[in-house]
């Protein structure tokens, strides 16, 4: 059944429309099972990420999107959503086996992670629009699965699972968006999961405000001199697909 009008979450402070496309040109080589090992050995270092650039020795075989290092996988596609007005670069998905994984990553406090904070207010969003939401534990720790209301062609009202999966890291907190069959089918949601798990943010050093979006960079293209000053993010709407270029590794 084809899905028509869908609901928008509204997460952290909204900014201008957005569009999405998928850029060619990412570099390197893709991977096709399991986590890098190319983390730095360390006993006080996590067993899995997502990892901050200080845990991690090299980019391996991630796409460098500025503020994130993706992992590859064999036929996965790559997107970037982009603010229009100005063009910056507000968050990646990648879509696998027909399951699609959507990323944003913030800044945040020195002295305590905002997961907690944020799964509250997609939870009270989604309620108010019709949706409905549980709080479970999962592989990253406490995590959402939601309902989102959305409108049918034949001006029906149906729902369309979503699972709301989120890391604080030192300074950061990275939030993943599970749509398609990985919402709701463990085994569907496993290869992105480990990209997911295999993921490193590379804040840097600037003075940010907390939930302040870190903007991310085009494969191949150095980062935007607006990084410093990108005002927030846009509003959630992880169903939305705007104009593609689709890369398939």
């Amino acid at each position: 059944m084809r899905m028509g009008k869908e609901t928008t979450v509204g997460v952290f402070r909204r900014a201008k429309a957005s569009e999405e496309i998928a850029v060619p040109g990412a570099s390197g080589e893709p991977v096709t099972d399991g986590l890098a090992d190319d983390h730095v050995s360390d006993p006080d270092v996590p067993a899995r990420g997502p990892w901050d650039v200080a845990d991690v020795a090299e980019r391996g075989a991630r796409v460098d999107l500025g503020a994130l290092w993706v992992p590859g996988r064999d036929g996965m596609e790559l997107r970037m959503e982009i603010d229009q007005n100005p063009r910056i670069v507000t968050a990646a998905a990648v879509t696998l086996a027909g399951s699609t994984l959507q990323m944003q990553v913030f800044a945040a406090p020195r002295s305590e992670g905002i997961w907690q904070d944020i799964r509250s207010e997609i939870a009270e969003s989604v309620t108010k629009q019709g949706g409905s939401v549980d709080d479970l534990p999962g592989p990253f720790g406490r995590e959402l699965l939601a309902r989102l209301p959305v409108r049918t062609a034949e001006g029906r009202t149906g729902h369309r699972p979503a699972r709301f999966i989120g890391h604080d890291g030192p300074r950061w907190f990275l939030r993943g968006v599970l749509t398609g069959k990985a919402a709701v089918d463990p085994e569907a949601a496993r290869a992105l999961e480990e990209i997911f798990a295999d993921i490193v943010v590379i804040r840097g050093s600037q003075a940010r405000a907390p939930r302040d979006l870190l903007a991310l960079t085009l494969p191949g293209q150095a980062a935007p001199p607006v990084l410093a000053e990108v005002p927030g993010a846009p509003a959630l709407d992880p169903m939305h697909r705007g104009p593609e270029i689709t890369e398939i590794h």
